[in-house]
């Protein structure tokens, strides 16, 4: 306990955000039983367009703005990126949803590299080699090639990748709270539009971007109502986290989440992930960490 008193405030932040986030996950996997991974979404982002509102109203923003393109593609790609996650939440481990997420730095470094100019050491691109063979291992593809999870999953990487990306560049332009509010107003918005194009369009393999909309009852009220606020929670402690410790300590603690998922998912019912899953994981954050301290 002593030794826990005395961590860094910012890798407690980011413990207590890994943990909230771990919970989250358990709540979504609990919720997806009654309702579709896009009402699940649908929910989660009502809660944040809520709280980011009220604050906004409290405070109003300051900003001069000027990229209107790019803070509506910053929405689309993380609306993406958390229906993909949440879908692979409902369908796989926890552990294994929370891991293919976490390689978002990764895609971020390249994206950076590519996109910002950002020059990469050799540690960096070491990192992302690492990364991509702890994909492989995960996904394991076969004489058939990836999996409809194995292609979400390494596409909520990817697509939050870009989003923080996106996010370097809008935060010259915008106040935070606008660039929040740009990503919980598509994830709001966007599934009423999917709701409404699903009862038109039946394709099961587009299953992980339809639904339609049932009211939730009894306890799966409580389910939406804790993974909102435990998604707000866990946004809030990660944010302050990297207010108060250096980005690369608070980045390589965040891959506590994945230990907590994994611990969260056999409470669950998931099963402990075999060797090679293992392997794959571990190859994943370490890379994650290499590229966190490279900052």
């Amino acid at each position: 306990m002593q030794r826990i008193k005395n961590l860094n405030s910012g890798v407690k932040y980011m413990l207590f955000a890994s943990l909230s986030f771990a919970i989250m996950g358990a709540f979504v996997k609990l919720a997806s039983e009654h309702m579709s991974s896009l009402e699940v979404v649908f929910f989660r982002n009502l809660f944040g367009v809520a709280i980011i509102g009220y604050a906004v109203y409290k405070s109003p923003m300051t900003h001069k703005g000027g990229k209107p393109f790019l803070l509506l593609f910053r929405g689309l790609m993380g609306f993406s990126a958390l229906l993909a996650y949440f879908y692979n939440i409902a369908n796989i481990p926890l552990g294994d949803a929370v891991t293919f997420s976490k390689t978002a730095p990764i895609f971020t470094a390249i994206f950076a590299w590519l996109f910002l100019k950002e020059k990469l050491s050799a540690s960096a691109w070491l990192a992302v080699f690492i990364g991509f063979g702890g994909i492989v291992l995960i996904a394991q593809p076969g004489a058939i090639g990836l999996t409809k999870y194995d292609v979400l999953g390494i596409f909520s990487g990817v697509g939050a990748a870009l989003a923080y990306t996106s996010i370097r560049e809008l935060r010259n332009y915008y106040d935070t709270r606008a660039i929040v509010l740009s990503f919980t107003m598509v994830g709001t918005l966007g599934p009423i539009i999917l709701f409404i194009l699903s009862e038109f369009i039946q394709v099961p393999e587009l299953d992980f971007m339809m639904g339609k909309f049932v009211m939730p009852s009894g306890i799966v009220w409580l389910y939406v109502i804790a993974l909102g606020l435990l998604g707000t929670l866990s946004q809030y402690f990660m944010t302050k986290a990297y207010g108060e410790t250096k980005a690369g300590i608070v980045g390589a603690v965040s891959y506590t989440n994945i230990v907590f998922a994994i611990l969260v998912g056999l409470l669950l019912g998931d099963s402990l992930p075999n060797i090679t899953t293992a392997t794959g994981i571990v190859l994943i954050v370490i890379a994650g960490i290499m590229v966190a301290r490279a900052k």
